[in-house]
């Protein structure tokens, strides 16, 4: 038995084919109510990296058999002595040293990169399953990773919507935000909203419960905003935003986005919803999700189901998705492990 690695980049089409054909038939068997792995999400991650990430892509093969990879996203500008990973071994390969091939040749590209922290993500149980771990929870106790924060993935059925309960929630809202102005744009954040939509961004890091998660706030402003924007259209997300702006001051102090997949018209995602601290308490993360889901369903009708990722901690925006009829599907953690 032969495992072999190469590095393999955007020149490389065969190897970026064959490594998303490798992380379909993986999200075929592990998250089977998931969307299929979108080749355009795929292919623009390898050859539009997120701004300020340098991405190190390795394929491994088995006996001459394309069987797993391994992205590696190295921060440039924040974090830079950590590093994020997603390690995928096709279904019919696990189990035959692959992934502690990447894993140990990921190790060493790390450590000659200056790397000390380490982490990725895993779905904890199968979907479904409850009582059958995923293959990501034997294998991190195997290599010494410890599970750093606890997510929870809810989904929310769009035909069960109360929209009579919405109309309730959203008349409470808008009662106690007087003196906001709820703004839509699909896309691009338009230049006008850049500045504050860019720290509204960099706030993320700072107000999420992070647990043990050794990862710093990153240092956004509008060109590395408008940079992560155009990343994102070249993976081919269709972005629905909602702002809500302090009209007494001019500025934004509240945004959410949820986008849509190129290849699955039935899905979303809810992204991050982020409020101002000086400006909490006027319900405005309330009436920006509120308001932005009826603005994503007014151009996509298509969509059934949208998931949103929490800290299992995060008690105040659990509640929210919770009034808005998201339930919880399963758990996840994220991993970390210090080189």
């Amino acid at each position: 038995m032969s495992i072999t690695i190469i590095p393999f980049g955007p020149a490389d089409e065969t190897a970026i084919e064959q490594a998303w054909r490798i992380g379909s038939a993986s999200v075929a068997a592990d998250l089977p109510d998931f969307p299929p792995l979108c080749r355009q999400r795929f292919t623009g991650r390898v050859c539009h990296p997120m701004p300020g990430i340098a991405p190190i892509n390795l394929l491994a093969h088995l006996d001459g058999e394309p069987a797993g990879y391994l992205v590696l996203e190295l921060p440039q500008l924040e974090n830079t002595e950590n590093a994020s990973a997603d390690l995928i071994v096709h279904p019919a390969y696990r189990r035959r040293g692959v992934g502690r091939a990447l894993h140990e040749h990921g190790l060493a590209v790390l450590r000659e990169q200056g790397r000390k922290v380490l982490s990725t993500m895993s779905v904890v149980h199968l979907p479904g399953e409850p009582d059958r771990p995923s293959p990501a929870i034997a294998f991190a106790a195997t290599v010494g990773a410890v599970d750093a924060l606890p997510d929870v993935r809810r989904r929310l059925h769009t035909a069960d919507l109360d929209q009579v309960k919405l109309d309730s929630l959203l008349a409470g809202a808008r009662s106690r935000a007087a003196g906001y102005e709820v703004l839509f744009w699909r896309g691009r954040t338009p230049d006008e909203f850049a500045a504050d939509v860019a720290y509204l961004d960099g706030r993320l890091l700072a107000d999420a419960p992070m647990g043990d998660l050794a990862w710093e706030p990153e240092q956004v402003d509008a060109e590395r905003l408008r940079a992560t924007d155009l990343a994102l259209e070249a993976r081919g997300r269709r972005l629905y935003h909602v702002g809500v702006r302090h009209q007494a001051s001019g500025r934004l102090v509240a945004w959410t986005l949820l986008d849509v997949g190129a290849s699955a018209g039935w899905h979303a995602f809810q992204q991050i919803t982020i409020v101002d601290p000086e400006h909490r308490g006027h319900r405005l993360g309330l009436l920006s999700k509120i308001e932005n889901l009826r603005h994503l369903l007014g151009h996509e009708p298509a969509v059934r189901v949208i998931d949103t990722f929490n800290a299992a901690s995060n008690d105040h925006m659990i509640t929210i998705n919770e009034q808005l009829g998201f339930r919880a599907i399963d758990r996840w953690s994220n991993w970390q492990l210090n080189l």
